[in-house]
């Protein structure tokens, strides 16, 4: 979330929130996810293990693949009945790719557009399209 004094923070301050929140997110995947504790695991990484942030070198890549190794929600860090909205990929260059979003990330996601477009000039009488081509497909749960 967007910190009103990170304007006034110095470099080490910030450093150390960039570095504990690596360490929560890895922390959290490693829990959550059985696919990144494996992974984790043949990299040779404990979240504990993650002391600055170039212990992010350290950290496995998630690719494509492994989205459609763990079709369909394989790589939820929440409870199904936590997601309230999904997004599909077409599957045309092969295995459909699935994305949950809590209404937490949607409401984060709204604030980072925001901010985006405020910064990029857009105003509350600007009118813009937003359209994706890669086959998005959305539920959302009520």
């Amino acid at each position: 979330m967007w910190n009103p004094q990170a304007e006034t923070m110095s470099r080490a301050e910030l450093t150390a929130i960039q570095t504990q929140r690596l360490q929560h997110q890895v922390t959290r995947a490693y829990e959550s996810v059985p696919f990144y504790k494996q992974a984790l695991a043949e990299c040779g990484v404990h979240p504990r293990d993650i002391q600055s942030l170039d212990d992010i070198e350290r950290l496995p890549f998630t690719v494509k693949d492994d989205f459609r190794a763990t079709y369909p929600y394989g790589l939820f860090a929440v409870p199904l009945k936590d997601v309230v909205r999904l997004h599909a990929s077409s599957g045309t260059t092969g295995k459909v790719v699935v994305s949950g979003y809590t209404r937490a990330d949607l409401a984060m996601w709204g604030e980072v557009m925001a901010r985006t477009f405020a910064a990029g000039g857009v105003t509350a009488v600007d009118i813009f399209q937003n359209f994706y081509g890669y086959g998005l497909r959305a539920c959302v749960a009520k």
